[in-house]
């Protein structure tokens, strides 16, 4: 029988306890740590993450309590709530146990244990716990497939994808639903029920990029003040989405080619290697590989995250969506705002169809939204339909997309006079991205 992923961390002063447990709970779980004092509990925790803490009543000889089994039950659920905590009690300690279970404890065992029970319960508890955080593990909406011929492709090619540990990248347009895609992927696979954790590296300041992505130890700088845990430790058992993936500079590139090769991290200020078990999907609206031609992009690193390679099409070429996902908007924002308008009248299909959407379903459906808040009757007419042309980033004549999106930039800075919130907003990027991309662009 397979081992369960769950991370077990054992804290009992009896080492005969400990002994035997170590010898019996590694046959059915994939990490196990034991410790005899709760005094190491906290910072044991922030290091080993551990899903289920099976967690004694006593700690001395002469005081039994059960109180300090209680404080150090209260401390785990102030600090990591999702944490479950089974209760080690002896028999006398039932009743504690009992009012343990009502302050948070998932369940408690009996010394001396039934071997059967005690992994019973341990797996239990980690189920209770996988179905909780399968509640929140991947934000955002669900992908909009539409139903032409290239979404039907890339949706077989999901299928096929998604139950593996590939690597993913994802291309396409901004707007186009990479991220949706990347949730997609995650829900489909075998780890769903485990995190979805999402960063937008292009956003991150390359001061900080190694604390975010691989984490920190307390005084390792000068606003450390306490360990930090990063999003690769975060992910851990789960996907890591790295977005703007295209935007990392070329001298950070070496550092996540090598925590995705070995898939182990170190943390700013420490010397110990931390392993990392994760599903790695990245996503870019850039070329990556024109920018390895052009010395932009590693080459080992682009290789390393293009094992498999999913590319969304613009909506401009995928005409035959534009209505369908407008009227699954419709439906969305009627509910919304509780508005009565039930159709789109044909004119303002028309409309709607000849547009170039560049800024593909995040504009469709932006939109739509505004049109459902404007319509004054029950059909939406062309008169609550409100376009601006070139107002998104698109790729015009010979320019790559690259040089589009630059022009876009520069054209928004000199429209709006250097405003960087109007900027932003214009072409629907948030403040951190469009920092990144003025600094990448030397603006």
């Amino acid at each position: 029988m397979a081992k369960s992923r769950a991370k077990i961390l054992v804290v009992d002063d009896n080492s005969g306890i400990r002994a035997a447990l170590k010898v019996l709970l590694p046959l059915h779980f994939s990490q196990v740590e034991l410790i005899p004092s709760p005094k190491e509990l906290i910072s044991k925790m922030a290091e080993f993450r551990p899903d289920i803490v099976l967690l004694d009543m006593n700690f001395h000889t002469d005081i039994n309590t059960g109180n300090e089994g209680l404080y150090w039950l209260s401390e785990i659920k102030k600090r990591t709530p999702d944490t479950e905590v089974v209760l080690f009690t002896a028999y006398a300690d039932i009743q504690l146990a009992v009012e343990g279970m009502k302050r948070g404890a998932f369940d408690f065992i009996v010394k001396p244990w039934d071997n059967d029970k005690l992994i019973g319960t341990l797996k239990a508890a980690y189920s209770c716990r996988r179905k909780d955080e399968s509640r929140v593990s991947v934000p955002g909406q669900a992908m909009l497939w539409g139903k032409g011929g290239a979404m039907s492709a890339i949706n077989r090619a999901v299928q096929k994808i998604a139950p593996t540990d590939a690597t993913v990248l994802i291309t396409g347009e901004n707007g186009t639903g990479k991220d949706l895609l990347a949730g997609e992927i995650h829900r489909m696979s075998e780890r769903s029920l485990r995190p979805m954790v999402c960063v937008d590296v292009g956003a991150i300041t390359e001061t900080l990029f190694e604390s975010e992505l691989f984490g920190h130890v307390k005084g390792s700088f000068t606003d450390a003040h306490t360990d930090h845990i990063g999003k690769f430790e975060q992910a851990d058992g789960g996907t890591l989405f790295l977005d703007e993936i295209g935007n990392i500079p070329l001298h950070l590139q070496a550092k996540l080619l090598r925590a995705i090769q070995n898939r182990s991290i170190t943390r700013v200020g420490d010397s110990k290697s931390v392993p990392v078990d994760i599903r790695l999907i990245c996503a870019t609206n850039r070329d990556l590989e024109q920018m390895v031609r052009n010395g932009q992009f590693r080459e080992d690193l682009y290789y390393r995250i293009n094992t498999m390679h999913l590319h969304l099409p613009a909506l401009r070429e995928r005409t035959d969506e534009i209505i369908p996902l407008a009227e699954l908007f419709l439906t969305r924002y009627t509910e919304k705002y509780r508005r009565e308008v039930k159709e789109i009248s044909q004119e303002a299909a028309d409309v709607l169809k000849s547009h170039c959407w560049s800024g593909n379903i995040r504009e469709l459906q932006n939109c739509m939204e505004k049109a459902v808040i404007l319509s004054e009757s029950d059909v939406l007419m062309p008169s609550d339909i409100e376009l601006q042309k070139n107002r998104n980033i698109q790729q015009t004549g010979n320019d790559t997309l690259v040089e589009a999106e630059e022009k876009a930039i520069r054209a928004a800075m000199a429209r709006f006079g250097g405003n960087l919130s109007m900027v932003a907003r214009s072409l629907e990027i948030s403040r951190p991205t469009l920092y990144a991309k003025l600094k990448k662009y030397n603006i």
